[in-house]
């Protein structure tokens, strides 16, 4: 069956201007630039280097997910820590990652204070651990967005940890109408309440990965904000690799306070300062 010329027309149109409305929408609600992090990144290399001589250790949590491991790889390719371990609830398959720097904790979430030793002796602590109320129910999502990830920091402080860097999510507030981005806000206002030296928050807005576990509405949402990515920059959405890269970074870096933001174009624009 053929489509007369001018509906095709007509239809091409209709979607243009539908482009352009969503576009004008997506950059009213963006972020401004972000310039601090680019001017702060100066020669990466060097600041790798002078980290690399502190020989500094750092742990991972919720290194089986999506950005954990991208986290890992980039840590591992990086070599800028002495040690790296990998706090969990099961061992995972790093056949390639065969490096004697790389050490794995099995912890039972449900009684960490059993694992206080797990927590002790890092100086950096990374925590990507996250599940959604459309997996784990309401009170399981509360569970390890909150309860796992809290307890992980208080025992992380104890432990001696200075720097915590924990990934959460762009609209994250404490007083939010939403559950998610409430238990977000709510994690973040008491981790920082525990005092660490430096308390680092990353907010990325839709993370851009191809999911081994995907519902078909995230899988739209990620390829929606992903073709608008190609085309103009947006703080809605980021490549889950750029979001690896500015955890790595970050570490390297002297903050102005002891607890910053960085939202998603701040993320971008200092994982792009990594050069690779």
């Amino acid at each position: 069956m053929k489509i007369p010329a001018a509906t095709l027309g007509n239809a091409t149109g209709i979607l243009a201007v539908v482009v352009v409305v969503i576009a004008a929408l997506l950059s009213y609600f963006d972020d401004p630039n972000s310039v601090k992090y680019t001017s702060m990144a100066g020669d990466m290399k060097n600041l790798e280097e002078n980290f690399r001589q502190q020989n500094k250790s750092c742990f991972i949590l919720g290194a089986s997910g999506e950005s954990g491991k991208m986290l890992l790889r980039e840590l591992l390719e990086r070599n800028i820590f002495s040690k790296i371990t990998l706090i969990g609830r099961r061992r995972l398959a790093l056949e390639d990652h065969a490096h004697g720097n790389l050490l794995q904790e099995v912890v039972d979430f449900e009684k960490l204070e059993d694992y206080a030793a797990a927590f002790q002796g890092h100086d950096v602590g990374y925590c990507c651990l996250g599940t959604t109320k459309a997996k784990a129910g309401t009170e399981g999502f509360i569970r390890v967005d909150h309860d796992y990830v809290l307890k992980s920091a208080e025992l992380a402080k104890a432990g001696g940890c200075s720097q915590f860097h924990l990934e959460s999510s762009r609209g994250a507030d404490k007083n939010s109408n939403f559950l998610y981005l409430k238990v977000k806000g709510q994690v973040e206002a008491e981790i920082e309440a525990l005092g660490f030296d430096r308390f680092s928050i990353y907010r990325p807005g839709v993370l851009l990965v191809d999911r081994q576990e995907s519902r078909p509405a995230e899988w739209v949402a990620r390829k929606f904000f992903g073709a608008f990515s190609a085309v103009c920059s947006t703080s809605m959405s980021i490549p889950i690799h750029a979001v690896a890269k500015a955890m790595a970074s970050n570490a390297l870096l002297q903050p102005e306070t002891k607890t910053e933001i960085l939202e998603n174009k701040d993320i971008a624009s200092l994982g792009r300062s990594a050069g690779k």
